[in-house]
């Protein structure tokens, strides 16, 4: 249960979206804007990563879709039905994990996801027992079914959690923090299980503020800012977003930068290396060709003595969506 290569996204050009949003806003009493006009579209098939500094809205948003919170303006629908109205018409089909765990710590695992089936007024009783065991035994717990929660460690009590979301097969599973406050090897256990579902073909939307995240497990993303939705779609087109810079390491750097300056480039800068004999020059690449940039600084005389281009990382991109830092951790 390592494997650190997200899954790849199903061909959903023509399906209509897991979930979806208009203007969804939540407003409390106060004035306090916790959710801003976000259009969600959540392709169906994918590892959909709704990233955000804590407070930037996820929970909020999570809430609503579910039902559990009401807009103040805007819609948003599940699998194609209309929340909160439709609960009862699509819930059943959707598995969620908002805000934690809460089982009964003096019952066993399979006696909490007993309690659990039972109150689903949509399971039928008779398949239970079957219904259980197959859960737990997915998500690696079959082993520790009499054990008692208060026993289980952190990791185990959240793919208990999970599991309560398996009772049923679903079509959609949200999971709030999946990872929130595990150690390493729980972190892993319960990413390894998300690729699972979603290799299944099962929908997920998982919140997180940790970058390694979405980057392991992820196929799209959307990023939050204080409430708004500051970009939506493939983790390959978020990467596109950011500008590559070329780096030249040369003892005339302030000459260098003319030549990128002339060349076009644009934001050139002069950083100068302590205790080194070369300094740096850099640039945005744009679309002038590494080749031809390197070329003309020989041209001219420049003594290049490193050359490279660098795209920025994934949390370059995020400070500069979010203007916060993220927890790379994890």
């Amino acid at each position: 249960m390592t494997a650190t290569t997200a899954p790849a996204a199903t061909d959903t050009a023509t399906a209509a979206p897991a979930i979806s949003s208009s203007g969804l806003t939540k407003r409390f009493r106060g004035g306090q804007v916790a959710v801003d006009h976000i259009d969600l579209a959540v392709p169906q098939g994918s590892v959909y990563g709704f990233l955000g500094p804590n407070g930037s809205g996820k929970t909020t948003t999570i809430r609503m879709l579910l039902g559990l919170a009401f807009p103040t303006t805007g819609s948003a629908a599940l699998l194609g039905v209309a929340m909160p109205d439709g609960a009862t018409r699509v819930l059943h089909r959707v598995g969620s994990l908002v805000e934690g765990p809460a089982f009964y710590p003096f019952l066993t695992g399979a006696d909490n996801l007993a309690r659990y089936d039972a109150a689903d007024r949509t399971a039928d009783p008779a398949t239970a027992r079957a219904r259980i065991q197959a859960a737990l035994d997915r998500v690696g717990l079959l082993a520790a079914a009499k054990k008692r929660y208060r026993n289980y460690s952190l990791g185990m009590k959240q793919r208990l959690a999970i599991a309560s979301g398996l009772l049923r097969p679903r079509e959609l599973i949200i999971l709030d923090e999946p990872t929130n406050g595990l150690d390493p090897q729980g972190t892993r256990e319960v990413r390894a299980l998300i690729r699972q579902i979603a290799a299944d073909g099962t929908t997920v939307f998982v919140s997180s503020h940790l970058l390694a995240e979405v980057e392991q497990i992820c196929t799209h993303v959307g990023v939050m800012r204080t409430g708004a939705l500051v970009f939506q779609g493939p983790l390959p087109e978020l990467r596109r977003t950011g500008a590559a810079r070329v780096t030249v390491q040369t003892a005339d750097p302030e000459a260098a930068a003319k030549v990128l300056t002339a060349l076009g480039l644009a934001d050139a800068q002069v950083t100068a290396a302590e205790g080194a004999t070369a300094a740096e020059a850099a640039a945005i690449l744009g679309d002038a060709s590494p080749e031809k940039v390197c070329a003309e600084l020989v041209q001219a005389g420049i003594g290049v003595r490193g050359f490279a281009v660098t795209a920025p990382s994934l949390e370059d991109l995020f400070v500069g969506l979010t203007g916060e830092g993220f927890d790379v951790s994890g």
